[in-house]
């Protein structure tokens, strides 16, 4: 951003333009794919100038960055009000897999996080952003498993690690699921996961 627009923009108005781009970008994103959106296409979604998006962005992949990490600040949003609540924690988080399974079927969402899969199978520095991210709620949801009042805290690391990977597993394929059968019944498939989740999740 150059000097003139920071001394002069408001942060508020500056964070509003940014989400404006990033809002223009995820939609260009969902119905080109990431080669077919240019910059000159999301500039004209987005109802500024290449020029002025370029304030905020230096190429596409630092879009792809920004979207990341405010889907990263969402999931610890969540993760640290499952953390500081003070009733059972195994509830609270099969509970909350109706968020997750609510948020992994809409296919506007889901189309998105495809199409970034997508592209970090042949752009390095992309993979490098989404493998960092994984490892990262991962981490974040490892934490608040096996801490003091954990419910796999009893459990050997490797098992741990193991069963996340199957958590992973479950809610990354609900993307392909919304794609190939977006006709799902939301309700059916919860009365199947939430018992699967409650013995996954417990020690």
């Amino acid at each position: 951003m150059n000097t003139k627009t920071k001394k002069h923009q408001d942060p508020a108005q500056a964070e509003a333009r940014r989400q404006q781009v990033l809002t223009a970008a995820a939609d260009c994103f969902r119905r080109r794919g990431y080669h077919g959106a240019g910059m000159a296409e999301i500039s004209k979604t987005a109802g500024m100038s290449p020029g002025h998006i370029y304030n905020y962005f230096v190429n596409k992949e630092a879009i792809i960055e920004a979207i990341v990490a405010q889907n990263m600040a969402e999931m610890f949003s969540m993760l640290s009000a499952f953390a500081q609540l003070e009733g059972d924690l195994l509830d609270a988080l099969v509970d909350g897999a109706d968020q997750g399974v609510e948020k992994n079927l809409n296919p506007a969402y889901s189309a998105l996080q495809l199409e970034m899969l997508s592209e970090a199978a042949r752009n390095d520095k992309v993979a490098a952003l989404l493998r960092h991210a994984d490892q990262s709620a991962r981490a974040q949801i490892k934490a608040l498993l096996t801490g003091p009042e954990g419910t796999l805290r009893s459990l050997p690391d490797h098992e741990v690690e193991a069963r996340l990977e199957l958590l992973s597993s479950v809610f990354n394929g609900l993307l392909v699921r919304a794609v190939l059968n977006p006709q799902l019944s939301r309700h059916e498939l919860l009365l199947a996961l939430k018992p699967w989740l409650r013995h996954l999740l417990s020690a």
